[in-house]
């Protein structure tokens, strides 16, 4: 038996040394074993070989297998570990018509020299919806929010039905409150929408945004979560373009629905004969006034 033992520790560095060679010598032991009975030269000394390779087939697996998992088990377990969520909250504020869009985005793990990273948001704005790029301007100027509109001729006064989705880049902040947390601010209005025959009330979805990362090093988080890479300016004020990482995350709500109320078209004659008899008498009003109380010199 101690004659067994050391030549199985032989055998089995042998085994592992001559695997990647050769092609017949690493044949499984159920395929030796159906060779040698299938063949006519199937003899007693061809069955020891057998059992003899059967033995050194085991002691290579109990040498050779511990080292491959011990060499692929850590890393695995550690891109696992850093692989947490990210995770989206979306907003809408106030009442009526002019709404404020708020968006917080929060890392599911702290990660140190956060403050080297930006984050861009880029929002869609449904037809439903618009953006008024002159009150960007002013919040950009007393330093409340940053953002601008990436759409081109863009009407603020055209109603929902003859206006298109406009596009909103906002360079989220750190949040001060939060060591790995992001917030961003944007004010939304409703358009006019065509009056509806039965309900008097309609519903705007706001969909989830884009939510692009860039960092001066590089962090595990951008590996797990980052699906491809977009061109954007790198500052709000800036003329140059980085690569931006279009990371995936999760959201809280789905999506946002805004629920906008509209008229309806049994009221249309209504609505407009009164809109034409105040017309008509505020215009009278004005005319009495005018030859009562004016000057007129010819």
């Amino acid at each position: 038996m101690p004659e067994l033992s050391g030549a199985g520790d032989a055998g089995s560095r042998e085994r592992c040394e001559a695997c990647a060679g050769s092609s017949d010598r690493c044949l499984s032991p159920r395929a030796l074993l159906g060779r040698a009975f299938s063949g006519v030269l199937a003899t007693p000394a061809v069955a020891v070989r057998v059992v003899a390779w059967l033995l050194l087939w085991e002691a290579a697996e109990l040498t050779c297998s511990p080292a491959i998992a011990f060499n692929t088990t850590p890393t695995d377990a550690g891109i696992r570990a850093t692989c947490s969520e990210i995770i989206l909250r979306q907003e809408v504020l106030k009442d009526g018509f002019h709404r404020d869009l708020l968006i917080k985005v929060k890392f599911g793990e702290s990660i140190e020299d956060l403050q080297t990273c930006r984050l861009l948001i880029k929002q869609y704005i449904p037809t439903g919806l618009f953006v008024d790029p002159y009150e960007l301007a002013s919040l950009r100027e007393r330093n409340i929010t940053e953002a601008v509109m990436v759409s081109e001729n863009f009407n603020i006064e055209a109603p929902n039905y003859l206006s298109k989705e406009s596009e909103v880049l906002i360079y989220a902040r750190q949040d001060s409150q939060c060591i790995d947390c992001f917030q961003a601010f944007l004010p939304v209005h409703y358009r006019y929408h065509r009056p509806h025959s039965k309900d008097g009330e309609i519903f705007i979805v706001l969909n989830n945004p884009d939510l692009l990362m860039y960092c001066d090093q590089e962090f595990p988080i951008l590996k797990c979560w980052a699906q491809s890479e977009v061109t954007a300016p790198c500052a709000l004020n800036s003329k140059d373009n980085c690569q931006w990482n279009n990371m995936k995350y999760k959201s809280v709500y789905k999506n946002a629905n805004l629920q906008v109320p509209v008229g309806l078209t049994i009221h249309t004659s209504l609505v407009c004969s009164v809109t034409l008899f105040i017309t008509i008498l505020c215009s009278t009003l004005i005319l009495v006034a005018v030859f009562k109380y004016g000057r007129f010199s010819l």
